[in-house]
């Protein structure tokens, strides 16, 4: 068993297909979302270093990834985090293994990362010296975190988690019908009224994307739909970020081309209301990006694009449909279920590191006793 450092995805190439299959068919986990990001994110930031390791079995194949870079911060501290991370929101990372070598794969990587902080110093190509590693977007039921911080935990680092943000996702069963059904008696009758008055009327088209020819209008479209909504609600929209854009832009070409991009868009009466940018694998549709008219909002255009998303994923023979981080009430409409995710936080076995660790976990517990303290005084009729 070998662990080898990459901190150029150059030197990874030859090993991309390895990557993906080792992804579980998650596209924020594969070598696209990944390579795409780093060229966006990591190449040009100013104290960031690629930092991917690749464990080996005797044979030289690959048969386990961690997919991190390293950041500078706060002066000397170096903060692990994985590729995808920040304003990108990239759900349900996680190392890469195989179930059957998970084991021995988690415990190379935690053998791995203590060594290298042995020697802080040492410029070989194995000292990789770090403070903490940050973690979000994990789901909570996930055995390589789980593993990993057991290894570490174990070894003297100190550990912290609690919840993040939770991912919603509905199963989809063969028949539209039956997944109707499974709604309240009121979502229901709303949802065959919308679905006969407004997608089978006549008045409704909805557009996917099967060409590279057709991608940029139909991401122009998202982009508008999307900004506009946000600025409707107050907020800048991700698309504010010139950074954000360049990366959707790159890696939508890049899953269209694998067959993992699918850009809906809906139209009424000739004029586009809604739409959504998803990505699929292992029979899983990632619903990752919306956008809606807000001088629409009588068509119920949100709705209205969720119902023929649903109505394709189960047409085209998807099994579940992610909705991916946040609880907004629109995802409970659909009855999705609540996948809970951990944001994880490991600080290095030295004195310095823990004694940081230990102040910012005291500060951080603080402020959630004060935000619950606030929402416990407030009148529950506001």
């Amino acid at each position: 068993m070998q662990v080898r450092r990459f901190e150029h995805f150059d030197d990874l190439a030859s090993w991309a297909d390895d990557w993906d299959r080792l992804s579980d068919g998650v596209p924020f986990r594969g070598w696209t979302w990944a390579s795409t990001w780093w060229r966006h994110y990591g190449e040009s930031a100013v104290d960031c270093r690629l930092a991917v390791l690749g464990v080996f079995d005797a044979c030289g194949s690959l048969i386990g990834v961690a997919p991190w870079y390293v950041a500078g911060e706060r002066g000397r501290q170096r903060v692990i985090r994985f590729l995808g991370s920040g304003e990108v929101c990239s759900d349900h990372l996680s190392l890469l293994a195989r179930p059957d070598q998970q084991r021995v794969v988690v415990g190379a990587i935690a053998r791995w990362l203590l060594h290298a902080n042995e020697r802080p110093d040492d410029a070989s190509d194995d000292a990789m010296p770090w403070d903490r590693i940050e973690l979000i977007g994990v789901d909570a039921d996930d055995p390589r975190i789980d593993l990993l911080t057991s290894h570490l935990d174990l070894s003297g680092c100190a550990v912290y988690r609690r919840l993040g943000t939770p991912c919603m996702w509905s199963e989809l069963p063969d028949d539209f019908d039956v997944f109707l059904s499974g709604l309240s008696r009121t979502r229901r009758q709303k949802m065959r009224r919308l679905k006969r008055t407004l997608l089978d009327s006549g008045r409704a088209e909805r557009h996917i994307v099967t060409c590279r020819r057709q991608l940029d209008s139909a991401l122009n479209l998202l982009i508008e739909l999307h900004q506009r909504r946000q600025r409707a609600l107050g907020r800048p929209g991700c698309h504010a970020s010139a950074a954000f854009e360049a990366f959707l832009r790159d890696v939508a070409a890049r899953q269209l081309a694998l067959g993992q991009l699918q850009l809906h868009s809906l139209w009424v009466d000739r004029k586009p209301i809604a739409a959504e940018y998803q990505v699929t694998g292992n029979g899983v549709v990632y619903a990752y990006q919306t956008g809606i008219d807000p001088t629409r909002l009588d068509l119920e255009p949100g709705h209205a694009m969720q119902l023929a998303s649903l109505d394709w994923a189960m047409r085209q023979g998807y099994r579940e449909y992610d909705f991916l981080r946040g609880d907004e009430p629109y995802k409970s409409f659909w009855n999705a279920r609540r996948c809970d995710t951990v944001e994880v936080r490991i600080a290095a076995p030295r004195l310095g590191a823990r004694l940081r660790h230990a102040a910012w976990v005291t500060g951080s517990e603080v402020k959630k006793w004060m935000r619950q303290g606030w929402n416990s005084s407030k009148d529950p009729r506001e």
